[in-house]
């Protein structure tokens, strides 16, 4: 698998046009690197530092920030607006007929969605902000500030979601792969040294067997990763023959392929981002200066703490959840039946029509089921097993490793695509 990414990686770099894309890529991931290391001002950062190594809420905040949370860079909120943003709009279309019927006209149907997700992250990134300020604020990690001070931090890190939602887009339209997963992928690599760094003084400690155990089960879930990933179902598909003009057509077999994991990373993101607001939340509610209100907020904090049962059950049935929805909006079978329709074909022993959908919509029930329960099982995995071992430096990498496998897995999906396509090109101009 890895001699295979790099032979396309070395055909793709000789293709002047697709060279141009992943060097634009990588452009695009150096900004923003560079620019996760640019603090806000008035924080204190090696407070900061101590904060995230003894709280794994905060960890797992920065990990999904996309790394820039543990220094307060200006875009210490990450992506996590703009996740939400598209989260409450995906929810909406089923919600609103206006939205539903935006989401069927295609490209430009997609693109005002797009718009209003962009104008929806402006406001929820001014309220995590002001979340996040007030968390920071109570632990002494921020100075006193003046009102001018404080709205110029909000403001600041405002700019700082939005310029890191255009350079994701930005990826996504000029580069290779899906930009706002490259970005996450980029924060996860880019926090690799302090993991490994925390697991080797661990293993120093005596912990080593704990340290094998988390290496021998990283390996088992990167092979099941690309296992499901790759994993299909397919769907045998006949063509009737038919004579048009003296000449028979048809009379062709296919498979329409049917992945057992259509959604892919996203909804891993879409969980965490959700499974983590009640534990912000009680955080927050828990400094304001009514004694009930912040008791209540504390125990909502402390009922959702990372890596407790109900958390873990929540983030299982929430990455289930996600997975069922995302693939209802990706995959239609109705849509997919009428095509089949459309250009003869039928799936043997079935009639076409609503039959054909709703045998697509079985298969589809079973094989997603199977595939949700695989994400969600690797998703709390790592905090079952740093229970079970005492490590916590590597939960937050295990949890991690599925985002990273499907990014790459992903990405070089797209890039082989490419490279097919420019030798279908060359092939064409030849005639």
């Amino acid at each position: 698998m890895v001699s295979q990414i790099l032979q396309e990686l070395k055909t793709a770099v000789k293709i002047p046009d697709l060279r141009k894309k992943l060097l634009f890529t990588a452009l695009i991931l150096f900004i923003f690197r560079l620019a996760a290391h640019i603090p806000v001002a008035g924080v204190n950062l090696q407070a900061l530092k101590g904060l995230f190594g003894q709280n794994q809420f905060l960890g797992l905040l920065d990990i999904f920030s996309g790394g820039t949370l543990a220094n307060f860079s200006v875009m210490a909120l990450g992506l996590g607006p703009y996740i939400n943003a598209s989260i409450i709009l995906q929810l909406l279309q089923m919600v609103l007929p206006q939205l539903e019927e935006l989401s069927k006209e295609g490209e430009y149907g997609w693109e005002k969605i797009n718009q209003y997700t962009r104008f929806l992250t402006i406001p929820l990134a001014a309220v995590q902000s002001i979340g996040m300020y007030a968390l920071l604020k109570s632990q002494n990690i921020i100075a006193q500030a003046s009102f001018l001070q404080i709205v110029a931090t909000i403001v600041t890190m405002v700019a700082g979601t939005i310029f890191l939602m255009w350079l994701g887009e930005l990826i996504t339209e000029k580069g290779i792969g899906n930009g706002i997963s490259l970005l996450i992928f980029a924060g996860i690599i880019g926090r690799l040294p302090v993991s490994f760094g925390q697991t080797a003084a661990v293993a120093e400690s005596g912990k080593i067997f704990s340290i094998l155990i988390f290496a021998v089960l990283a390996l088992m879930v990167i092979a099941s990763v690309i296992f499901i990933d790759e994993a299909i179902r397919k769907v045998r598909i006949e063509y009737a023959k038919r004579v048009m003009g003296g000449k028979l057509y048809g009379g062709q077999t296919t498979f329409l392929p049917l992945k057992i994991n259509q959604a892919g990373v996203i909804t891993i993101i879409f969980a965490v981002s959700l499974v983590l607001i009640p534990s912000m939340v009680g955080k927050f509610l828990a400094q304001v200066p009514n004694k009930v209100v912040a008791g209540m907020a504390l125990g909502l904090a402390n009922f959702f703490t990372p890596g407790g049962v109900i958390y873990n059950l929540s983030y299982f049935i929430l990455v289930v959840g996600f997975t069922y929805f995302y693939t209802a909006v990706i995959f239609n079978p109705k849509k997919i039946a009428e095509e089949i329709q459309k250009h003869g074909g039928f799936i043997p022993g079935i009639r076409p029509g609503s039959s054909t959908v709703t045998y697509l919509n079985y298969i589809l029930t079973r094989i997603t089921l199977a595939g949700a329960v695989f994400l969600g099982v690797v998703a709390i995995l790592p905090s079952i097993v740093q229970k079970m071992t005492g490590v916590t430096t590597m939960t937050v990498g295990g949890t991690s490793i599925l985002i990273v496998v499907s990014v790459v897995l992903e990405t070089f999906k797209v890039i082989e695509n490419m490279v097919q396509m420019r030798g279908y090109d060359k092939f064409l101009e030849k005639f």
